[in-house]
């Protein structure tokens, strides 16, 4: 098999916002590993998708709270594809917390998905991102800057994933680049009725929801289209971060 060209690796790949980032890539001629924890079905129908249009396309079974899980991942991206020039940190837990009932086994699980797993892959992956000159990308969210009550350990979380990536950035350094990006309303989550959905909507100063497909062009453009932006955060959120 020939080496493709460009090589990024998606994790939580299978559904809702990765599995636009999966395709928008995969359409544009990379081959594209993926990521995905209990979405087995989509995650095969994905790949034959993928494959059936003529693209490169891998799914992996993982659980990235395992290190030994997140090592195979590079090592075996790299074994199918022969390089990596992207990672893109997708993959997130957004449980509602009661702030009375926090604990900590909770606020460490949650932090364990969306921050340690994210900066182990980075780590895991840099030698090779050096070598292609790639780039991290995370996914944020944009509520990490204007918070709201019940989400304390996802909201922790992301907000330190931020910050995480301007680190990244001075690590990965010169070679390599990390920057983010924090959606405000891209996908609901599915127990969102219209009610709160279009009050939320409301919120935002263009009055409109974002969509995956407009985060995955984004994604798109970190990879090839800024090569000198690194450390950076691209906010996609119909200006529901600032204040009116």
């Amino acid at each position: 098999m020939s080496i493709p060209t460009r090589v990024a690796l998606v994790t939580g790949g299978a559904v809702r916002v990765g599995k636009a980032i999966v395709v928008h890539l995969a359409a544009r001629g990379w081959a594209v590993a993926f990521t995905y924890r209990t979405s087995g079905r989509a995650a095969e129908a994905l790949r034959q998708e993928l494959e059936s249009e003529g693209c490169s396309a891998l799914a992996l079974a993982a659980d990235l709270d395992d290190a030994r899980t997140r090592r195979a991942l590079i090592d075996e991206t790299l074994a199918h594809f022969g390089r990596l020039d992207a990672l893109v940190n997708n993959a997130a837990v957004f449980p509602r917390t009661d702030f009375a009932a926090l604990d900590e086994p909770g606020l460490l699980a949650v932090l364990q998905t969306n921050l340690v797993a994210p900066l182990m892959l980075a780590r895991d992956s840099a030698d090779a991102l050096r070598t292609s000159r790639g780039c991290v990308v995370n996914l944020l969210d944009v509520l990490a800057q204007r918070p709201i009550r019940g989400h304390l350990p996802y909201l922790v979380s992301k907000a330190a994933l931020e910050a995480a990536t301007r680190v990244l950035a001075v690590e990965l350094a010169p070679q390599a680049r990390a920057n983010g990006i924090a959606p405000g309303i891209a996908l609901f989550p599915d127990d969102y009725d219209d009610a709160t959905r279009h009050r939320l909507v409301r919120r935002t100063l263009l009055g409109r929801a974002g969509s995956p497909e407009e985060i995955a062009r984004a994604v798109e453009y970190l990879l090839v289209g800024a090569p000198t932006m690194t450390g950076q955060v691209l906010i996609l959120d119909a200006g529901r971060s600032i204040p009116s």
